[in-house]
């Protein structure tokens, strides 16, 4: 695991209860991302904070200089950890997350963060572009309830298909317990 970091993507106030665009599971999803932070601060792996700030007009969550725009309590990032600051889906989009990474000799990347839908899929996607292997913890990531066509998707729907699609190619799922267990 030596060349391995883990990935806390948008892990943000706003995704939870009172927030600007809070979804579905978001605090459950939080407490094993905070299972996996303190997995990889114990075995002292490279942790990365990715947080985006919406700049875009009409935005309305992840407001620069809105508590929203915080990164949660429970996956608070450390004075030695990197945040990245990002304004699109993809972590790597016009960030230093490529050129970080590739200091460090980076090939395997832990990933989990929300929503699972949006960033994460982007990020996990252009991750395993740039040539990274993936793992994404399924159950530190959390989505919300979409419509299409008139038609309601169900957060567990949406979580579970943007799941198996990702795992067709893009990485591996796992559970934090499964991941734990395969990494003792």
């Amino acid at each position: 695991m030596t060349h391995t970091a883990l990935l806390l993507i948008d892990i943000q106030n706003d995704y939870f209860k009172g927030g600007a665009n809070p979804l579905v599971g978001s605090l459950e999803a939080s407490l094993k991302a905070q299972e996996i932070l303190h997995y990889f601060r114990n075995k002292n792996l490279p942790v990365i904070h990715i947080r985006h700030l919406s700049t875009i007009p009409g935005a309305t969550y992840f407001l620069p200089e809105t508590t929203g725009a915080v990164i949660h309590s429970n996956v608070q990032p450390l004075t030695d950890e990197k945040v990245i600051t990002k304004q699109f889906p993809n972590s790597f989009r016009d960030t230093e997350l490529w050129p970080f990474l590739t200091k460090l000799n980076i090939t395997h990347l832990v990933i989990c963060g929300m929503m699972t839908h949006m960033c994460v899929d982007a990020t996990v996607r252009a991750a395993k572009d740039y040539g990274f292997t993936c793992t994404l913890i399924s159950d530190a990531c959390a989505t919300k309830d979409l419509e299409i066509q008139n038609q309601q998707v169900k957060a567990a729907d949406v979580q579970n298909s943007f799941l198996a699609a990702l795992g067709y190619y893009y990485a591996t799922i796992s559970s934090i317990s499964e991941f734990i267990v395969e990494n003792r």
